[in-house]
């Protein structure tokens, strides 16, 4: 099929399909007139193996990686010989339960691989749940790099989940005060314990 097609069924942008085959991460080669042809999987991948990818990041501020993240997870199933028939994106925090697309790729059966960066793309918590639950179905949820993810995607995600508990506790009006309250504890009780440990070296 043309690269043309081949980025509009995954959900990526031409120019982006265009760096990874300049790159040898899509198989492929060009025509005279300069067309891309992206060689075809064998028909009986297409038979027995449906891949999905699953990009996430935690809050909109991080939206611009959610493409250099199906980026590398697209290589990735290339090299592994892997036809990508989806690319999901989406932002949301790991400890929601409540993230559309991330559901409505668990609840396709059709889907046999969803394949995810990190366990924590998939969810902060649960993650044998969700693979043992997949299993059953003959399905599997592909980790690609079991390295943790960055701090700072740590920290958006904490802040998620003290914000659930305290709306909860509080009220929703009051509850990003107190999670500042919190966070704010967290900080000085952190800093305070650095200043001991310089101290005491």
């Amino acid at each position: 099929m043309k690269l043309s097609t081949y980025a509009k069924q995954l959900g990526i942008s031409y120019s982006t399909a265009w760096r990874m085959w300049k790159r040898g991460e899509i198989a492929g080669y060009q025509l005279a007139s300069g067309t891309v042809i992206v060689n075809q999987p064998e028909q009986e991948n297409h038979i027995t193996r449906k891949v999905a990818i699953y990009a996430r990041v935690s809050t909109s501020e991080h939206k611009n990686n959610l493409d250099t993240q199906a980026e590398r997870l697209v290589a990735w199933c290339s090299i592994q010989g892997w036809s990508v028939v989806q690319v999901v994106k989406e932002c949301g925090s790991g400890v929601n339960d409540q993230r559309p697309r991330f559901l409505a790729l668990l609840a396709d059966p059709s889907i046999t691989h969803i394949v995810v960066e990190h366990q924590d793309r998939a969810s902060r918590f649960g993650v044998a749940y969700i693979q043992t639950l997949l299993a059953v179905q003959k399905r599997e949820l592909v980790v690609v790099n079991s390295a943790q993810t960055a701090e700072e995607d740590l920290m958006s995600d904490l802040v998620s989940l003290i914000t659930s508990f305290v709306a909860r506790l509080y009220g929703r009006r009051r509850a990003k005060r107190k999670t500042d309250q919190v966070l704010a504890a967290l900080q000085e009780n952190g800093s305070n314990g650095e200043q001991k440990t310089t101290t005491t070296t």
